[in-house]
Parts: structure tokens; C-alpha cells; sequence
């Protein structure tokens, strides 16, 4: 049975004021999504556009080198956006909370987070032992975060789906 037939039958053995707030409360939650996802959409749209109007002055000016780890962040920044969207349809569409889109969103952040920190390491030195040290022990935590998020995307996914060429 589906989850669609499922839910189906649920409505259908409500009666009476329970029916009416249940479709009320799932009418209230569409309009919820959809906002959401538009407000998702223009926010990435609005930092791409941005992003690419930064790189194209970079590059006029040739000052390129100080842009790719800002570059870097905002674009995984982007993605991140763009995976919120994703799990905001998929909740749309079947009325149900998976895990998987988070834990991605999470592995991406990290990832973000890891790779500004990395570039960030000889400036943090300059500023001092224990700054860096701090930035160390971070990294450290970073990378058991990463490695507990993709443990655990693989406990969802026990396959990975194929990629057809």
C-alpha cells in the first residue's frame, strides 16, 4: 500500500471536525512548503547572481586569487540552499520527513566549513598558537562530524543508487 492509499484511508475514517482540521492543517502546511521553497529559490538565485558578478569584477581587476575561498564558500553555500529546496519538494510531495536531505545538508556544511578553515590556516597562525590550535582542535571535530554524517547516510543507504552515464 502506498503512502498515498494510506493517507487516503486515514481521511477517509475521520469524521466530523477532526476530517476538517486535518485537511486545514495539511492545506496549511502546502502553503507553508511553498513559501518556503520560493523563499529558498530566490535566496539562491539572488547569491549566485551575486557570486558572479563579484567573479566577473575579480577577474576585470585581477584579484582572483583572493576570491576563490570566498568564492568556494558561497557557491557550497548555494548548494546547501539548493538541497534545503530539495528536501522542502520532497516533503511537498509526500507529506513525509526523510533524513537523507539533512544529513547531506549537513555533510555539505561541513564540507564548507572544512575547506574555509583549511585555506584559513596560515593567516591563523600569524595570529597566534592558540588561535591555531583552536583551529585545529575544530578541524579535528570537523572531520569526526563528517565521518559520523556519512556513517550514517550509509546506514540509510545501504545500496548507493546507480548513476546511469
Amino acid at each position: 500500500m502506498s503512502k498515498e492509499e494510506k493517507s487516503k484511508g486515514e481521511l477517509e475514517n475521520l469524521s466530523g471536525p477532526r476530517l476538517w482540521f486535518t485537511i486545514i492543517f495539511s492545506r496549511a502546511e502546502d502553503v507553508v512548503y511553498v513559501g518556503l521553497g520560493f523563499l529558498l529559490a530566490a535566496g539562491a538565485l539572488a547569491l549566485l547572481l551575486a557570486e558572479a558578478v563579484s567573479l566577473a569584477q575579480k577577474i576585470a581587476v585581477g584579484q582572483i586569487s583572493e576570491l576563490i575561498v570566498p568564492l568556494l564558500d558561497q557557491l557550497l553555500l548555494i548548494v546547501i540552499l539548493v538541497e534545503l529546496l530539495f528536501t522542502i519538494k520532497v516533503s511537498f510531495r509526500e507529506h513525509v520527513l526523510e533524513p537523507s536531505p539533512f544529513l547531506v545538508i549537513g555533510l555539505i556544511a561541513v564540507t564548507r566549513r572544512i575547506i574555509v578553515l583549511s585555506a584559513e590556516f596560515s593567516k591563523l597562525l600569524k595570529e597566534g598558537e592558540t588561535i591555531f590550535q583552536y583551529a585545529l582542535m575544530e578541524m579535528g571535530l570537523l572531520t569526526l562530524a563528517a565521518v559520523a554524517l556519512v556513517f550514517c547516510l550509509r546506514l540509510l543507504r545501504p545500496t548507493l543508487p546507480r548513476v546511469e552515464a
